[in-house]
């Protein structure tokens, strides 16, 4: 198997759109990789946007119940809001992650051309921090996506700015780009949320691609669920699982559905507006859906029918 090393430093990965097939743009010494399935799904909420431009459990009754069930849920959750898990350790900002084997999509289209994927299907293990000293990192995220309510799907067609006054309606926060991947990747630095092997069994990605309407822009979420015509091609498109459905996609922390299901926004510090805005994690296509790469191509006033997001906020002293 022939074997390639992506050498990713937080703050400094790039890649084109939503999560995934590479293009040739670089940064940071780092081979960028943008998807041209991902190209189309989102759209930019401006008056501007072209319209060729693509966008876009049952309830616990008793309380004593629902004690036990989120007492059986995995991490820690003091110090933490309600609904929220602690992430307490240390963080490497740059490390690298050699991959043994792409998936065949990749070796046979990669030199041909830009846009195909760049899945690794397994990872030598361990990835190797290259970073001089580590960070100790100590925050609090939702458990689950956005709303973060079992049983509910996950909001997405939301822009990053829609995602951060959600967050702070709730006296919480967007997460930035190092907590997400600190939350993914965890102390052993794993390029996915459980290990290094791809398996799509565990998270929720690698489903077939559906190729958006072009004709018509799609709304931002609530707008589109009012609009029939939206939201039947959100219905036609749509491939996310129900919040608390899938119990293996896990974090060492006890975290959710952080690779595949929504892709989530998250802040990029030291960036000034439109371009504080980054998609992390992956959503269901065959894309990458890794913890590390982040997109940066895409503007805070923009939303897509796979762009969702979650809440952090700073854990209390302990």
């Amino acid at each position: 198997m022939r074997a390639y090393t992506l050498l990713v430093a937080a703050g400094l990965a790039s890649w084109s759109c939503a999560d995934a097939p590479p293009s040739t743009s670089s940064r940071a010494g780092e081979t960028a990789e943008a998807s041209a399935h991902a190209s189309v799904a989102i759209v930019a909420s401006s008056p501007s946007a072209s319209a060729s431009v693509a966008p876009v459990i049952t309830a616990v009754a008793s309380s004593s119940l629902a004690a036990a069930s989120s007492a059986a849920l995995p991490g820690r959750t003091e110090d933490c809001p309600q609904g929220m898990v602690l992430n307490e350790g240390p963080f490497c900002p740059a490390l690298t992650q050699n991959c043994l084997d792409h998936h065949t999509e990749y070796d046979a289209a990669k030199d041909a051309r830009k846009t195909v994927s760049e899945r690794c299907l397994l990872y030598e293990e361990p990835s190797r921090c290259v970073s001089k000293k580590r960070r100790p990192m100590r925050f609090c995220m939702d458990r689950y996506e956005f709303p973060n309510r079992v049983g509910e799907l996950p909001r997405v067609l939301t822009s990053w700015r829609s995602a951060k006054k959600l967050c702070e309606k709730e006296g919480k926060r967007l997460c930035t780009e190092d907590e997400f991947n600190f939350a993914c990747e965890g102390p052993e630095m794993r390029p996915y949320v459980y290990g290094y092997r791809r398996d799509p069994t565990v998270c929720n990605f690698d489903k077939p691609y559906r190729y958006p309407d072009h004709s018509r822009q799609m709304l931002e979420y609530d707008e589109c669920l009012a609009d029939a015509a939206c939201k039947a091609e959100l219905e036609r498109l749509d491939q996310r699982e129900r919040i608390g459905d899938r119990t293996t996609c896990v974090s060492w922390a006890g975290v959710f559905d952080l690779n595949g299901n929504a892709n989530e926004w998250v802040e990029l510090p030291g960036e000034k507006p439109p371009n504080r805005s980054g998609l992390k994690g992956g959503w269901w296509g065959p894309i990458r859906a890794r913890c590390r790469p982040t997109v940066t191509f895409h503007k805070e006033s923009d939303y897509g029918y796979e762009a969702g997001f979650r809440c952090c906020a700073d854990a209390r002293s302990p």
